[in-house]
């Protein structure tokens, strides 16, 4: 792993960070680490976190990659992290795995550290993950589309527009849950890619915003222009393959889903360009985060996971305005009152 070679630098941060923390016993510290500072789904998590600090009386620093994938800029924030004596790191990992050495001086050094949307690989890397379950929002999304599509479904030609080529947990989880709530064959759970159902158009990458989403839109466009059903990582990336679709004249053609629940992806199911999406509330995963950080730091009490799982799960909801039978879902006026972004 690319990281290793700072180990050994991180566990000289780590005897530092203990003696800052001693020399400021009345205060505690916490950090927040996202992948970006772009993306409303971390503008909304930031919110959370900084609200909850005010009320629990943490002192809060905050930090965020340059873009989604920017292992080098999260890690420098963990090492900065480390120097202050944070009690507490909640991270957004741009790499579950490349970020796992840093992530166990942080906690050797002492610090509760808390995965945020992301789980790491393994999951027992961080101390807990706060998230999404990222599985049942891709299922609930594939159900959606397959009900949606009804007698169609079986020559249905489907585009994957995920993450990026890390495909890091969050990315699997969703891309893999979508196959199942649609019907498709899951190969190896964690790999994107080794799937062999024809429906299938093909995968590429987003690197989870706009611009990328039409990118990986008009590639996928050239292999089959009649592409039909567009799955989505997120909800810029889906708005990114609407203007991909429109600009040939295909808007009308195809079903899109996606996850997040942000405020502009809500409006995107109310003006028919996202069919449906699954809602997500990441300023609850930041300030229960938070909280939890407080309980550490009161008490040395660590975080359980939810029932049957093995991380606390902050919830889903899918948002469409054309509901299908058996699926539970909410209308866009109804996410726009619990929406973020």
């Amino acid at each position: 792993m690319r990281y290793n070679t700072k180990i050994a630098l991180l566990a000289g941060v780590a005897a530092l960070s203990m003696a800052g923390a001693a020399s400021a016993q009345d205060k505690v510290g916490a950090c927040l680490i996202t992948k970006t500072d772009t993306n409303p789904f971390f503008a909304k998590m930031k919110e959370g976190a900084i609200a909850a600090a005010g009320e629990n009386g943490i002192e809060l620093s905050t930090y965020a990659g340059k873009i989604d994938g920017d292992v080098e800029t999260q890690v420098a924030a963990i090492e900065t992290c480390m120097a202050s004596g944070a009690k507490g790191i909640l991270i957004t990992p741009s790499d579950s795995r490349a970020l796992a050495p840093a992530i166990e001086a942080a906690r050797g050094a002492g610090a509760l550290v808390i995965a945020l949307d992301t789980p790491f690989e393994p999951a027992d890397t961080a101390d807990a993950t706060f998230a999404t379950d990222n599985f049942k929002a891709g299922e609930l999304i594939g159900q959606w589309a397959a009900a949606t599509l009804g007698d169609k479904t079986a020559d249905a030609k489907i585009a994957f527009l995920d993450l990026n080529p890390s495909q890091v947990s969050v990315d699997y989880l969703r891309d893999q849950g979508f196959m199942k709530g649609f019907g498709i064959d899951i190969k190896e759970p964690t790999k994107i890619g080794d799937e062999d159902d024809a429906r299938i158009v093909g995968h590429d990458v987003t690197d989870g915003n706009e611009d990328g989403g039409r990118t990986a839109m008009e590639n996928l466009l050239q292999q089959n222009p009649e592409i039909n059903v567009v799955y989505t990582i997120n909800e810029p990336a889906a708005a990114g393959a609407y203007e991909a679709l429109k600009s040939v004249g295909k808007a009308e053609q195809a079903i899109i889903v996606s996850v997040d629940g942000g405020c502009p992806g809500v409006k995107n199911v109310k003006d028919g360009v996202i069919g449906a999406t699954s809602m997500q509330f990441p300023l609850l995963m930041a300030s229960e985060g938070i909280k939890a950080i407080k309980a550490f730091a009161d008490s040395g009490a660590k975080p359980a996971n939810s029932d049957g799982l093995d991380f606390f799960n902050t919830g889903v909801t899918l948002v469409t305005d054309k509901p299908a039978a058996g699926i539970e879902s909410i209308t866009s006026d109804e996410a726009l009152k619990q929406c973020w972004g």
